[in-house]
């Protein structure tokens, strides 16, 4: 049997040697009363990273944006973001439906939203209208293909923010991809933003867990939230163990996917059928325009899936694939000869 090449996503990695060992070894306590050594470790880590004055550790990325929208608002008040950002579009509309906070969902071009349109979206108060609240930003961006907002875009967007009087999220799941990308430390990225979420898991290749980065106060006011939500734990070091080491270690090796991500786009845009946007290829992720495929995107996964490549599907006419550190160029060159005799 063909072993398959898993290209769904990098939240696919597993841990390293190095990750399980810590998991074994770390010192526990319970988190409820911060009592955890390896905890108060990693999220004194995760804050000097950050360039932020505190930390908390979370079970996901999904629960820390959900976590920092509450804390920055309350039921009622207006959430400015990206109609394809993460948290509108795959997080079940906890936003909504747990926060009590009210979209204003923008069009945004390649992951960037407009500046002005922000500005517009800012009413003047009025007794009838939402209160304008928070600006929720994202980078890399998911749904463009993982494409950077670039430092110069992105402070703008902080800067109108703050000038509206609203506090800015930035949803880093995949902050460092970004910071990689753009050639500078993500504390540029962070600086000018009131929160920022990353997540230990993708690239990172932890089993489990987010961070959330803040002010001292934010985070207090983070960890009484978490504990509404269910998300207190108890000897919370057998997540927090493998982070330490992902922020020591895996950091800087997530050039390599970027420039893996490259080489597979690069192939899969020769073969007949497919192709791909080269210029969108800015870290781990392609997406894959299969339009001048015969089939639906699901026919054409399953076709993929028979030659043994699994990837995800961007219905009606796109593929997306990831590359994680378990790709090396020899993996990416048999994902391209199976992905030719699928199509064909």
């Amino acid at each position: 049997m063909v072993s398959p090449i898993n290209l769904r996503s990098d939240t696919q990695t597993l841990p390293t040697a190095a990750m399980l060992d810590a998991i074994a070894t770390a010192p526990l306590g319970d988190d409820t009363y911060d009592e955890d050594p390896t905890v108060r470790a990693l999220e004194a880590l995760a804050a000097q990273r950050m360039g932020t004055q505190a930390a908390l550790l979370v079970p996901s990325g999904h629960m820390g944006n959900l976590i920092a929208l509450m804390v920055h608002g309350a039921a009622g008040d207006e959430v400015i973001l990206d109609r394809d950002s993460h948290i509108y579009y795959y997080e079940v509309g906890s936003l909504a439906s747990v926060a009590g906070l009210m979209p204003t969902p923008l069009a945004s071009s390649h992951g960037r939203l407009d500046p002005d349109d922000v500005v517009a979206a800012v009413r003047e108060r009025d007794i009838h209208y939402a209160k304008p609240r928070i600006l929720c930003l994202e980078n890399t961006h998911n749904r463009s293909g993982g494409r950077v907002v670039p430092l110069a875009h992105h402070r703008a967007l902080c800067a109108v923010a703050k000038s509206k009087g609203l506090a800015v999220h930035l949803d880093g799941a995949r902050i460092f991809n970004a910071a990689i990308a753009a050639g500078c430390d993500v504390t540029d990225f962070v600086e000018g933003t009131d929160s920022v979420m990353f997540c230990l898991t993708k690239g990172l290749s932890c089993p489990l867990g987010s961070v959330l980065c803040g002010s001292t106060e934010f985070i207090a006011h983070a960890d009484q939230v978490r504990r509404r939500l269910g998300g207190g734990m108890r000897q919370g070091g057998i997540i927090a163990a493998p982070g330490i080491v992902a922020l020591n270690t895996m950091v800087d090796r997530l050039a390599d996917d970027h420039a893996r991500a490259r080489r597979l786009a690069q192939g899969v845009a020769e073969i007949d059928g497919l192709s791909v946007d080269l210029a969108s290829v800015e870290t781990n992720m392609i997406n894959v325009n299969h339009s001048g495929v015969a089939g639906t995107t699901a026919e054409l996964l399953e076709r993929f899936a028979a030659q043994g490549v699994i990837a995800s599907g961007r219905p009606p006419g796109h593929l997306r694939m990831v590359i994680n550190r378990h790709h090396d160029d020899a993996a990416v060159d048999e994902a391209l000869r199976r992905i030719a005799l699928a199509v064909a």
